[in-house]
């Protein structure tokens, strides 16, 4: 899955503006003068760098927004981003799901963690707040609530892809799965192990930490006891490179290590060399393999400074496509957006179109699979079937 900067204070403001302005909008019939879009994501602890740049691909695309000018029946608008830290838990992620319906906002752009995206959606859901999440369990999409939007390709498709290219890339035959423990993590490694052994691998290690642990000395020694030969793990980007160095400590790097999104970063990059290969597969595409992620790339470096660590490229379509929705419906009612965001087809500047089925899956969702080098992440094959 960088320096983290503390976003507890967006959480401080947030409560001070909490009135009934949800009330107030749900039986208005005009467009307010600010329309309110939720940001919810992990901006401290280990992920603050994927929710950073998650929260930094929506205000790219408000702000672009609003300098263009958006119109809701006649009536000049504004978005405004009202962006809070779910601190990639469960508690807090419902804490901060009530705080933005108090806050009157008319969607969500939240969560990165499938179980945080999976506890909040029924808060959302009640006031009939979309909730477009770039989380990837098949549960989130299964609760059978209208206002959950997936953004990306699931899980399913991303078990099959790790079995896929692990037996046909890997010659080997001992392998270890090591999920994180939560329910993103525990449901990929198990749909992994479910291709693995159907491809008649042996599976000699499967440890379910969670996403918490930083120390590896232990199971490091347990992986070369057993002669593991390729790890498979849905473990956070911090936590595998810890994982790697630890394997590193006792000379055992004679290893391929595939790993799920929350490895695809810009920090995981510091494994490269621990082994004999490093490998990801992702329903977040890279920003450079599509035809418009230069001028995005150019568009976000300028203003942040820092290349994107994650998948901002995706919240930035999202907010795009969320705005369409909006100038569709002529509407800021929440109900009226949920509606629309059902129907439409929508032009998303970077990826192309994002379009959902009636369970909010993404119809032009891929995993695909990367390797990491010293140029970057680098695309080795994609598929929307695999």
């Amino acid at each position: 899955m960088s320096t983290h900067h503390s976003r507890r204070g967006a959480i401080s403001l947030l409560a001070l503006g909490l009135v009934s302005s949800g009330a107030l909008l749900q039986g208005c019939d005009s467009a307010p003068s600010t329309i309110k879009i939720g940001v919810a994501q992990p901006l401290t602890g280990g992920l603050a760098a994927l929710g950073q740049d998650l929260l930094n691909g929506v205000n790219l695309a408000v702000e672009e927004l609003n300098r263009e000018g958006v119109r809701v029946k006649g009536k000049s608008v504004k978005f405004e981003v009202i962006a809070v830290d779910d601190r990639a838990n469960a508690d807090t992620g419902r804490e901060v799901a009530r705080q933005l319906v108090d806050a009157g906002v008319v969607a969500v752009i939240g969560h990165l963690n499938s179980g945080v995206s999976i506890a909040a959606a029924p808060i959302y859901a009640e006031q009939n707040i979309a909730q477009m999440a770039i989380s990837t369990n098949p549960k989130y999409t299964s609760l059978g609530l209208s206002t959950t939007f997936r953004l990306v390709a699931n899980d399913t498709l991303q078990a099959k892809a790790i079995g896929s290219y692990s037996v046909s890339k890997f010659r080997s035959t001992k392998f270890a799965v090591i999920d994180d423990g939560t329910p993103y993590g525990k449901d990929l490694a198990a749909g992994a192990i479910q291709e693995l052994t159907g491809a008649k691998k042996e599976i000699v290690i499967h440890a379910s930490l969670d996403d918490k642990t930083r120390a590896f000395d232990e199971l490091a020694g347990k992986l070369k006891a057993g002669g593991v030969e390729a790890i498979v793990t849905t473990l956070n980007d911090f936590q595998t490179v810890a994982l790697l160095q630890a394997l590193a400590k006792i000379s055992y790097t004679d290893v391929y290590l595939l790993g799920g999104d929350t490895i695809k970063t810009t920090d995981m990059l510091k494994g490269l060399g621990m082994g004999k290969g490093l490998y990801a597969t992702s329903p977040i595409l890279e920003a450079k393999e599509f035809a418009a992620g230069g001028a995005f790339l150019e568009k976000y470096r300028a203003k942040y400074k820092i290349a994107p660590a994650y998948a901002g490229h995706y919240t930035y379509d999202a907010m795009y496509v969320l705005a369409a929705a909006i100038r569709r419906t002529e509407s800021a009612k929440p109900a009226d957006i949920v509606q629309a965001l059902r129907k439409i087809d929508g032009y998303a500047p970077v990826t192309g179109s994002m379009k959902w089925d009636a369970r909010g899956e993404q119809r032009y969702g891929v995993i695909g699979v990367y390797a990491a080098t010293e140029k970057g992440w680098e695309s080795q094959v994609r598929s929307d079937t695999w």
